[in-house]
């Protein structure tokens, strides 16, 4: 786990880069950020990475999709057992059409059916260069 003082110094660094050079970062810096943006403050790898034998996350299949854990108590119309894969090998990235489908969800929190995702999936609604981010950091993933 990354220290209060390593995140804020994260931070800075991509706040030093948005406002020092142009609004798009550096390649290396955009997936970094995405990184940091799903697995830090998003924590889609709770829902969208299976656990090892020991109960961490499996960083061999980060995204990956997995079985949930939980469900709840009383019944929720549409609740999803399962987490899509949603790395580019995956069939979400397909029936979605891609990374522009997958920036449209991030940034309006619908589907390309115009539908929201079910529960659990929080709804987000991100900046474009947010939503960015993270998929480029997906498309790191295989």
């Amino acid at each position: 786990m990354r220290s209060l003082n390593g995140s804020i110094g994260l931070l800075l660094a991509f706040a030093v880069l948005g406002s020092a050079q142009s609004p798009n970062p550096a390649p290396a810096a955009k997936v970094e950020y995405g990184r940091y943006l799903s697995e830090e403050v998003a924590k889609c790898t709770g829902c969208h990475t299976p656990n090892d034998e020991k109960g961490a996350l499996d960083r061999a299949k980060l995204m990956k999709g997995k079985v949930m854990e939980y469900a709840p108590i009383e019944p929720i119309k549409d609740w999803h057992k399962t987490s899509p894969d949603i790395t580019p090998s995956g069939r979400l990235w397909t029936r979605w059409g891609g990374e522009k489908a997958l920036v449209k969800y991030l940034t309006t929190g619908l589907t390309p059916k115009g539908t929201l995702a079910g529960p659990p999936m929080p709804t987000y609604k991100m900046s474009q260069q947010d939503a960015e981010a993270i998929v480029e950091y997906l498309k790191t993933l295989k």
